[in-house]
């Protein structure tokens, strides 16, 4: 039991000194100023991207924000990649009566495609902007949001927002959060944007796309930078395209910068418990580079450090319940400060144990979905 405690220990000592860099160097683009072109020079044109297929719940909010940004110079684009259900009718009776709206019929997809990169190329070929910006259509935007963006593009070739996700039911509320304290406590956000200084010189450049990290919910291009990386046809075969596109943009050696959402992009990815599942299920073993040791091993990793010191709590002597209890404390004021950051409930982080033990079930069934070439689908489609 005591190797078990420090083992724990020694993992979140880690996440503190992650979580509190994390902290203060994790921007929110809530804190930029709207771009403002002066008196010699007009606002870049901006198109803003959004792939849609199957997403009547949710386009129309999704494309009135867009619309309704504050920016004075943009374009909204929206290709409905072959839905079957009613966002065609929707986009149709948009486009309608919208005079920036336009509304594109996706071509069939080309077998060596994955559907959302193939969905954003062709938004790419139709779009004129200086600037890219790709939405997801669950995705909906404050009316500031598209100048901060522009304002941080003028300094960096690529952003990304992580938004403020919307949480409804149970389910939701118990796993979402989960995603966001991965990255808050693991991923260094300052080194997305520059390679560590720690690193010899020559390691640097190499070990660079370690460091890449993305959400394709909103991800921003400078047109220049989008198309001497190849754009979406270089990650036409990538599930999680948005983070070999981040890594691409440090491999050429451009910069990318993240921020959060709060109070500028809101999402709501999933809406029952069967959607975060198998959303989840397509991507996460990917995520891991489909590297079955280290799959395993934080698996392990993270059973041990989130679900065996509240076993222990109960079940141990009195030195290790002591033990136990401080780093259950430690797991707790880390998500408690994520929940007010991004206005979730707090008291729902004290089911972490549960969220664990889901996350450890979504692994097998990863693991099994590898081993046994089931393919997982997603609208309608093999992924």
């Amino acid at each position: 039991m005591d190797i078990l405690l420090y083992v724990a220990a020694a993992y979140l000592g880690f996440t503190i000194f992650v979580f509190v860099r994390n902290w203060f160097e994790f921007r929110s683009l809530k804190n930029l100023s709207p771009f403002i072109a002066n008196s010699e020079e007009r606002a870049p044109f901006v198109s803003i991207c959004i792939p849609a297929r199957d997403e009547e719940t949710v386009i129309e909010r999704c494309v009135t924000s867009a619309l309704k940004q504050d920016y004075p110079n943009f374009e909204v684009i929206v290709l409905d990649d072959n839905s079957t259900d009613k966002t065609t009718e929707i986009l149709a009776k948009l486009s309608g009566i919208i005079n920036n709206l336009r509304h594109l019929s996706g071509k069939p997809k080309p077998t060596d495609w994955l559907g959302k990169p193939w969905a954003c190329h062709q938004l790419s070929i139709h779009a004129n902007g200086e600037f890219l910006i790709f939405i997801d259509a669950d995705v909906w935007l404050e009316e500031d949001t598209i100048s901060k963006a522009v304002n941080a593009l003028q300094k960096s070739d690529t952003i990304t927002v992580w938004p403020k996700q919307r949480v409804i039911t149970f389910w939701e509320k118990l796993i979402i959060p989960m995603i966001y304290y991965g990255l808050y406590s693991l991923l260094p956000a300052k080194y997305v944007e520059q390679d560590p200084r720690w690193l010899p010189n020559r390691f640097r450049r190499k070990m660079a796309p370690k460091f890449a990290a993305a959400c394709g919910q909103f991800i921003a291009f400078n047109r220049k930078a989008y198309d001497e990386i190849g754009g979406h046809s270089s990650v036409k075969q990538e599930i999680v395209e948005d983070v070999e596109l981040s890594k691409a943009i440090k491999r050429q050696g451009k910069t990318i910068t993240m921020y959060d959402g709060v109070d500028t992009v809101n999402c709501r990815m999933y809406q029952s418990h069967k959607e975060i599942f198998e959303g989840l299920r397509k991507n996460f073993f990917v995520g891991f580079g489909k590297n079955t040791p280290l799959f395993l091993f934080m698996a392990f990793l993270q059973f041990v450090v989130y679900v065996i010191p509240f076993f222990i709590l109960f079940l141990g002597n009195s030195e290790q319940q002591l033990f136990s209890a401080v780093l259950i404390g430690i797991i707790f004021l880390q998500r408690w400060l994520l929940d007010y950051r991004f206005g979730w409930n707090p008291l729902i982080s004290i089911l972490q144990p549960l969220t664990i033990l889901w996350f450890e079930v979504l692994a097998i069934c990863c693991l099994w979905d590898h081993y046994t070439g089931k393919k997982a689908r997603w609208k309608g489609r093999e992924v």
